[in-house]
């Protein structure tokens, strides 16, 4: 069995999609239909930055999605690979999750891209700037991170946002909070506690306000059926119905991403082989959670030759 995953926020780097976009006029062809789903030049910030620009949420999420949904069409168009016929499942990371619906069939491409564009924009709204803060747990399991932000909570928010790897877990909340947990990692044998480069808390209870413009959103844009079942990131369980992906995508702005239990989830499903489309971020991820799988990232155009080879 075979998952398809796709990476989200952190993974995106000024000149991505740039040689794939050289190479295949079926990767032009996404990035010309996001740049004209949304009225503005993103396949330029993405090839040129700046890297302050690119960075900005709203351009990140759909610059990622557009990104790895290049690969596939070039994967589909060129390597004559079915995503339908090759996948078992499919799963993203966050705003990947957007990503894995769009290679599932439930939303178009130019949809994918302008909810991911809201979503952007609302996340960054909800929360003034300086007011929250991520940061990133190294050396901590599920447990101790999640014992650490109760006691850095000191009545203000301070949640787990992303539970990534057994090594791996991200923190979300109010700023001073934030820096609690931080200068308090060695209290609880965890590593290391690493502020996150990032403009808001995602994940957290603060994202309220962006749940709410997401949910309008998804009642304007619903989605349509599923090709392939998707793992969700809020249960880490299986879902197929159109219904179910609007709720889940809803309770995923302000929920945590159960990366590490959608893993094993897959694992538990027969799943011995994930492929990762438009990034390297989620691979090592994967290798960390769970034993005996295989484990392909697939960026470039010679890593797609090699993949349509494989399958």
């Amino acid at each position: 069995m075979r998952a398809f995953v796709f990476p989200g926020q952190g993974s995106q780097k000024v000149g991505m999609g740039t040689d794939l976009s050289a190479a295949s006029p079926a990767a032009r062809e996404v990035f010309q239909e996001v740049d004209e789903a949304l009225g503005q030049n993103l396949s330029a910030i993405m090839r040129e930055g700046p890297d302050e620009a690119l960075t900005l949420t709203e351009n990140a999420q759909p610059a990622i999605m557009a990104n790895a949904i290049a690969v596939l069409r070039v994967l589909e168009r060129e390597g004559g690979i079915s995503l339908a016929d090759k996948a078992d499942f499919v799963a993203g990371h966050s705003l990947g999750e957007y990503t894995a619906l769009c290679a599932a069939g439930a939303f178009s491409l130019a949809d994918t891209a302008r909810l991911l564009k809201l979503r952007g924009q609302a996340m960054q709204a909800a929360v003034p700037v300086g007011v929250g803060a991520m940061c990133a747990l190294l050396g901590a399991d599920i447990d101790k991170a999640q014992a650490l932000a109760d006691a850095a909570a000191e009545g203000e928010v301070c949640t787990v946002a992303n539970d990534n790897d057994p090594g791996q877990v991200v923190l979300s909340g109010h700023k001073a909070a934030i820096e609690r947990a931080i200068a308090m990692v060695k209290d609880f044998e965890i590593k290391r506690g690493v502020l996150l480069p990032v403009s808001a808390p995602f994940h957290c209870p603060l994202m309220q306000p962006a749940a709410d413009a997401m949910a309008d959103a998804l009642g304007k844009t619903a989605p349509g059926a599923l090709r392939v079942p998707l793992f969700a990131n809020v249960t880490a369980a299986m879902v197929t119905e159109p219904a179910d992906v609007s709720r889940l995508l809803v309770e995923q702005v302000c929920g945590r991403v159960r990366w590490r239990e959608s893993v094993i989830a897959m694992q538990a499903a027969a799943v011995d082989s994930f492929v990762e489309l438009g990034g390297k971020v989620l691979g090592p991820m994967i290798g960390r959670t769970v034993q005996d799988v295989g484990i392909t990232s697939v960026v470039g155009m010679a890593d797609i030759e090699a993949l349509a080879k494989e399958l």
